[in-house]
């Protein structure tokens, strides 16, 4: 399959699956992230806001917030087509409504983070493959963030259901894999 077809495919089973069951998966999903120990080890850990089904990130965001992590959001930059990491410490008042997601970085509070002070991220995906492989939502916006990272190697993850694993993903010269994938 090509890989429109299957951001096609795997959204409409995104879409499909009840919130229930997004949610107990996503939490179940959140414990094994949170006993990795690249996670327990990690000062600064960069999370995706969850949209569209996806696993849901903002449990994961809150309760990292209270263990004490520095959490670091994506603020994308449409024009430029780039994404800016950056500090968050209330998401109840940095976060809002935003035009492809439930909620985003309001830009007047940005603090950006360099990326050398990043220990692990956790990417969104689409659809993923066994060997780390990662099709994204399509604009490139994490493939071009994740390049700048190859020097620096912090470990990325993926976190996904087990329905967005399949066997083999199309691969291009600029795709950057998972270091790790995790699901339920």
């Amino acid at each position: 399959m090509k890989k429109q077809q299957i951001r096609l495919l795997i959204k409409k089973k995104l879409k499909a699956q009840r919130e229930e069951l997004r949610n107990k998966k996503s939490s179940k999903i959140k414990k094994l992230l949170f006993s990795q120990s690249e996670f327990i080890q990690a000062d600064t850990v960069m999370f995706y806001i969850a949209k569209n089904g996806e696993v849901d990130t903002a449990k994961m965001i809150k309760d990292a917030l209270k263990m004490g992590k520095k959490v670091v959001v994506p603020i994308t930059l449409e024009k430029e087509k780039k994404i800016i990491p950056s500090l968050l410490k209330n998401p109840e008042k940095e976060l809002e409504k935003g035009p492809y997601v439930k909620k985003k970085k309001k830009k007047r509070f940005m603090k950006r983070v360099l990326l050398k002070h990043i220990d692990l991220i956790v990417v969104p995906g689409i659809a993923f493959d066994r060997q780390g492989n990662r099709l994204g939502r399509g604009g490139g916006y994490f493939d071009r963030f994740l390049a700048k990272l190859k020097k620096i190697n912090v470990p990325i993850f993926g976190v996904a259901f087990k329905f967005q694993i399949i066997k083999q993903l199309p691969v291009l010269s600029h795709d950057i894999p998972v270091s790790k994938l995790i699901f339920a």
